[in-house]
């Protein structure tokens, strides 16, 4: 969040400086996060549980580095095999699922004019 102080009157800075100095003296009573983790997983020990089936997928840590994030690739893989749905009636090893670009076989035909219909698998 990013607020142009500048275009502020001092009546509105004033407003900002108190809402600024309100929110601190809140964080400033706060305990600490380890703290309160802590003091959570003793009670729940102490009920006989733990902090994944209390609250499930373990306790809320945050870490330095973000999630590695799946690339395209490996997203396509998780998701299967697709069934083809067109056929290349020219070369029937040549087929196309209907997710994607277009192949240039089919490109080349729908731009003469052929119907993409023409070419379903039935």
């Amino acid at each position: 969040m990013s607020i142009d102080i500048t275009s502020l009157s001092a009546k509105e800075l004033d407003a900002l400086i108190n809402q600024a100095k309100k929110r601190k003296t809140t964080l400033n009573k706060r305990k600490p996060i380890a703290t309160v983790r802590s003091k959570l997983t003793q009670l729940a020990r102490a009920e006989g549980y733990t902090i994944v089936e209390l609250f499930g997928g373990g306790p809320a840590t945050r870490s330095a580095k973000p999630a590695a994030k799946t690339t395209p690739k490996k997203a396509r893989k998780a998701m299967g095999k697709v069934a083809p749905k067109y056929r290349n009636p020219a070369n029937p090893a040549e087929t196309w699922t209907g997710r994607g670009k277009q192949p240039r076989w089919l490109a080349a035909h729908t731009a003469a004019g052929r119907g993409v219909e023409e070419f379903l698998i039935r």
